[in-house]
């Protein structure tokens, strides 16, 4: 399989990366980014985009793969609804509609967020917007879409986030980690990229996945 992935120099996106790297099935992975990933790899490739908004540039390079992981995101503090919307929202569907022309038959995976509101109407910014942006994925018609939307992640593998402040957390919390392992309401970095993948192998009725539809999905054999 040959796989796309958003968002690789984040913690999450960098996951799943290392997963499709290590997995023998995955033969290629083509990671698009602003900036560079410190990742160099024989079936990794690359493509620097500097502003989504010019995704369809690139077109010619998304063909050929069955499946994106878009991994992509932003934090809402300080964001307006505007702008949020625009990052979240406006970003994903240049890429869903621009992946959806070149391959329909593609498997489009979104991380999203526990808490995302599928409704579109609560009170909470970033859980509509995240919420609209879940719905149109869904609805767009690819051959199949899950929406991961995992709550506390443990990282692994030497991932870390971008932001200070959790990596203070996650090194306090370390000590704990072999009990939060025995949590299901709690996943890893890397269940979320071998269940990303699995998602290719065995096709889920549930479309919105939280952390224990991860842990299950990232541990089937068969």
């Amino acid at each position: 399989m040959k796989v796309i992935i958003t968002g690789s120099t984040g913690m999450v996106g960098k996951a799943v990366v290392i997963e499709c790297l290590e997995d023998e099935e995955v033969q290629e992975v083509l990671v698009i980014n602003r900036n560079k990933i410190d990742i160099t790899h024989s079936k990794l490739k690359e493509v620097i985009v500097t502003d989504f908004d010019n995704i369809a540039d690139i077109k010619n390079v998304l063909q050929g793969y069955d499946a994106c992981f878009h991994c992509m995101g932003i934090s809402a503090i300080g964001k307006s609804e505007e702008d949020y919307d625009k990052i979240t929202f406006g970003y994903t569907k240049s890429l869903v509609d621009l992946c959806f022309e070149l391959n329909p038959n593609m498997v489009f995976n979104y991380v999203s967020g526990k808490g995302t509101d599928s409704t579109e109407k609560g009170n909470t910014m970033w859980a509509r917007v995240k919420g609209k942006t879940e719905n149109y994925i869904l609805g767009k018609g690819f051959k199949d879409a899950y929406m991961f939307r995992p709550g506390a992640i443990l990282p692994e593998k030497g991932v870390k986030s971008k932001t200070g402040w959790y990596n203070a957390i996650y090194v306090v919390m370390r000590p704990f980690f072999p009990l939060m392992y025995k949590m299901n309401s709690i996943t890893s970095s890397s269940n979320l990229g071998k269940a990303m993948i699995n998602s290719l192998r065995f096709p889920q009725t549930n479309k919105h996945l939280e952390n224990p539809e991860i842990n299950s999905l990232a541990n089937r054999k068969q």
